[in-house]
């Protein structure tokens, strides 16, 4: 047994889940970089905030820079106790009056301005965050500026970004579950005519082929429509296969309940002469059952195919001589002759070659076994637009004011006969598939026509 496959819901809901976490985690990573960007603003402003007290504290004497670090510049750096503060002043020659020499940024890092610079770097193993601010120094015997570096451990810095991303983490992921439940009522609300249909095509009685009668969005109402167009295909098609049955029930009966009276004749007849004629009766009747069986499966074939005919490309001529080889054992027990005459070079058409075989094996048995006395000439003409297969026979043929009835199926005009009724019948409606046509006449000699004319193109009737 196979698997079961996902619903629909479970696969909606899977992607837009995989598109809600994957939207999520990169709400989270841009939150993330926001609130340590945050941090680094909150905690550089009270860097330079002590850089500009220490700036404050320096003065100049005799020629010297001097300067007397105020405690409370690294108060409000130390919030918490793990945190370390680092410092160094230097003097506008570079060397260092005061804090840790080896607090230094590079020359590459240092863009040399005035306005205070901020760094990350490693200092005493520990990641920090580096401030250098320059201080002009007013006085006639010393030109330049002194630099003040403070550094700070990433501890507060890190514990703020880290819960801004927490809270931040916590708000994406309950709007997250939010927008997942109201996706989830969406998605449900959204199948429900799905749902209609299914309940609507799974409570109906296996014959009721009717069309839906639901109302649905646009989306799914091309999928109702199909539904509706495949249901009408599948009740003419059951209609098609009912008629045969009937047809083949009510036609059968009636040879078959004849050869069974015939067999009963014969099983008491002991007189040679009539034993003999029972003997034929059976035999033509056993013939003609088998005649209509043939044709009632070939008319189901050829109704079968005009619903799903699949155009090949062929050579009609090629096809009629298949036809001709197929009557031909049909024609030896009357010594009729069958000819067929057709042009010499190609004849290409487009159509069904199985069902248009059926159709001309059909006239031609149908010319054979019910009209020619002596022959029964097949002719293929081509005109501008169209194919022109006429058969010709020398018997007394059909009656004018049978042929528009002639076509119909079991139909056997008013002259009765043992015929079917179903040859013409096949290839008429071969010829109306293929959009042609089949139509009666009479020769100048008198001979009857059966004229089946296709158009050049082939195809099939619109």
């Amino acid at each position: 047994m196979a698997n079961k496959a996902p619903s629909l819901f479970r696969r909606l809901m899977g992607a837009i889940s995989l598109v809600l976490l994957v939207s999520s985690g990169t709400l989270i990573w841009f939150a993330s970089d926001y609130a340590r960007t945050m941090a680094d603003n909150v905690h550089d402003g009270l860097l330079a905030g002590a850089a500009l007290q220490i700036s404050e504290t320096i003065t100049v004497s005799d020629g010297a820079v001097l300067t007397d670090i105020p405690v409370s510049a690294f108060d409000v750096l130390s919030v918490s106790k793990r945190e370390r503060v680092y410092y160094r002043v230097a003097g506008p020659d570079g060397r260092t009056l005061t804090g840790y020499d080896e607090l230094r940024i590079s020359d590459d890092e240092d863009n040399g301005g005035m306005a205070p610079q901020f760094r990350d770097m490693m200092f005493k193993g520990s990641p920090v965050r580096v401030a250098l601010a320059r201080y002009p120094v007013s006085d006639p015997n010393i030109t330049g500026s002194v630099s003040i570096l403070l550094a700070q451990t990433r501890d507060t810095r890190n514990a703020l970004a880290a819960s801004l991303t927490l809270q931040a983490t916590v708000m994406i992921g309950i709007m997250s579950l939010i927008t997942l439940a109201g996706v989830a009522l969406a998605t449900r609300y959204a199948l429900r005519p799905l749902h209609r249909i299914e309940q609507a095509l799974g409570g109906r009685d296996p014959n009721d082929l009717t069309p839906l009668d639901i109302k649905a969005p646009a989306e799914i109402e091309e999928l109702t429509q199909s539904i509706n167009r495949f249901m009408g295909r599948l009740a003419a098609r059951m209609d098609a296969i009912q008629k045969v049955i009937a047809d083949a029930a009510h036609q059968i009966r009636t040879p078959v309940t004849a050869l069974a009276a015939q067999v009963e004749l014969l099983k008491t007849e002991t007189a040679p002469a009539r034993r003999k004629r029972h003997l034929e009766r059976v035999s033509a009747r056993t013939a003609e059952v088998g005649r209509l069986v043939s044709q009632l499966l070939s008319h189901a074939m050829v109704s079968h195919r005009a619903e799903s005919m699949v155009n090949g490309r062929f050579d009609l001529a090629d096809l009629l001589r298949q036809a001709v080889s197929d009557a031909v054992p049909l024609a030896m027990d009357r010594d009729i002759s069958v000819t067929l005459t057709a042009p010499p070079e190609p004849s290409p058409f487009a159509g069904d070659a199985v069902s248009l075989r059926e159709a001309v094996r059909n006239i031609i048995e149908n010319a054979v076994h019910h009209g020619a006395r002596h022959k029964a000439e097949i002719l293929l003409k081509r005109t501008q637009d169209a194919y022109v297969v006429e058969c010709r026979d020398d018997g007394p043929g059909i009656a004018r004011e049978d042929w528009p009835d002639a076509p119909k199926r079991f139909s056997r005009g008013q002259s009765g006969g043992n015929g079917s009724g179903l040859g013409l019948a096949i290839a008429s409606d071969v010829a109306k598939h293929h959009g042609g046509a089949l139509d009666f006449d009479f020769c100048d000699n008198g001979d009857f026509l059966v004229r089946l004319t296709l158009p050049a193109n082939g195809g099939s009737a619109p």
